[in-house]
């Protein structure tokens, strides 16, 4: 037998295994590094993050990925080129942070690589049934196996996608094991590049967990500091809690299509982005409004994407305990005007229920690879929507 094959499965039967979860988003801000600590595996999983860092990108890199990123025509070359360099760059990061952190390479188990997503297409982008839902995302498993010498489990929406999923999100796979509550029904809201939540049913209900992409979080609202500010994102509101509010750009805004799809559904910067921002501007005759009233107003845009599908799905709402985390949990005037518009809600950070929140969707990226290795689709078989896999690609060292 191969040795590594023996080796990983000698790690799938462990009782308890030491691996590392990456993701980078669709803010193309840096790599997220979580050291998690697993035992067992299912619902009887129990994670304990044990170290975590962000190793940002430098702006040279971020504008090779955006060259590539969410576009209709790219240049193969790119491309190619990004796949390997994206998993060597992560392999150099992993290898730097375990040496910061004083642990050998040889005593982690597993790395769960998410990769950096190029372009997200489910069938509802095309309206043409005869297309497969699809997505891709690059930063090749090998690469990071080979140079890291630590097994690698990359490439996990592509399964999700072979069974009938859109590809996206994942999260619930990971929230259904880790945070089903006894009592307490729960929605985990994400607020990254593009906002989603999944909701927890309590133990003893007879729904069925599910979760869905609402719109975007912080994506239209970064693209447009990058453009107008030559920076990555509106730190602390600071431009956004100088404008105000337009209404009527909002308002058109808020006529996207994709808003009114059923749940769940998956969307990504592919939908949300400036050119949806230009079309609504020239529809409302905004074109000539302040860059402060602009940020108002898409910040409160995505505010309302995200409350009015939690109001509008859940007609007891109020009673539904609401966790953040992501990105977005760092915007103050985004978090306020989902409070505002939420606000018989109890809402608290991701935090209270045991995970550092920006460290959360790495840890839960670490979930799905245990359980590829050491799980059962079974494990996930009572979410709604979603098809009861294991995911991911095995990348051995040699």
């Amino acid at each position: 037998m191969n040795p590594q094959i023996q080796k990983l499965h000698a790690i799938a039967n462990k009782e308890t295994r030491y691996i590392i979860g990456l993701m980078s988003g669709t803010s193309l801000d840096g790599l997220d590094i979580a050291l998690c600590k697993i035992k067992n595996s299912g619902s009887q999983t129990n994670l304990s993050l044990e170290e975590f860092t962000t190793k940002p990108y430098d702006k040279s890199f971020q504008e090779e990925i955006k060259k590539v990123f969410s576009k209709d025509i790219i240049h193969q070359k790119s491309l190619v080129s990004l796949n390997s360099k994206i998993g060597l760059l992560h392999a150099d990061l992993i290898n730097k942070t375990l040496h910061d952190w004083g642990i050998p390479n040889s005593s982690i188990d597993l790395i769960a690589s998410h990769g950096q997503t190029i372009y997200h297409y489910p069938k509802a982008y095309s309206y043409n049934n005869s297309i497969h839902h699809s997505t891709f995302q690059i930063g090749d498993g090998d690469h990071i196996a080979v140079n890291t010498s630590i097994i690698t489990i990359s490439d996990f929406r592509q399964k999700h996608t072979a069974k009938g999923g859109e590809g996206a999100p994942l999260a619930a796979y990971g929230d259904f094991l880790l945070f089903t509550n006894k009592t307490e029904e729960r929605i985990l809201l994400n607020i990254g590049g593009i906002a989603n939540y999944t909701y927890l049913p309590h133990l003893q209900s007879i729904k069925k967990a599910y979760a869905t992409d609402v719109g975007p979080g912080n994506t239209i609202m970064n693209q447009y500091m990058h453009k107008h500010y030559q920076i990555e994102m509106d730190l602390n509101a600071e431009v956004a809690k100088q404008g105000r509010l337009h209404q009527g750009l909002l308002d058109e805004l808020l006529k996207t299509p994709f808003l009114f799809q059923n749940i769940p559904k998956t969307t990504g910067p592919e939908i949300f982005n400036l050119d949806l921002l230009f079309r609504a501007q020239k529809q409302s005759k905004t074109q000539n409004l302040s860059h402060q009233d602009i940020m108002a107003t898409l910040n409160m845009f995505s505010a309302s994407c995200i409350s009015n599908t939690i109001k509008s799905e859940f007609s007891n709402y109020k009673n539904i305990a609401i966790y953040m985390s992501g990105g977005g949990l760092h915007n103050p005037l985004l978090v306020e005007n989902i409070k505002n518009i939420l606000q018989h809600n109890k809402i608290y950070s991701f935090e209270k229920i045991g995970i550092n929140p920006d460290a959360k969707e790495a840890c839960l990226f670490a979930l799905l690879a245990n359980e590829t290795i050491a799980g059962n689709p079974n494990n996930v078989n009572k979410i709604h929507n979603s098809p009861s896999v294991c995911m991911g690609k095995i990348s051995l060292p040699h």
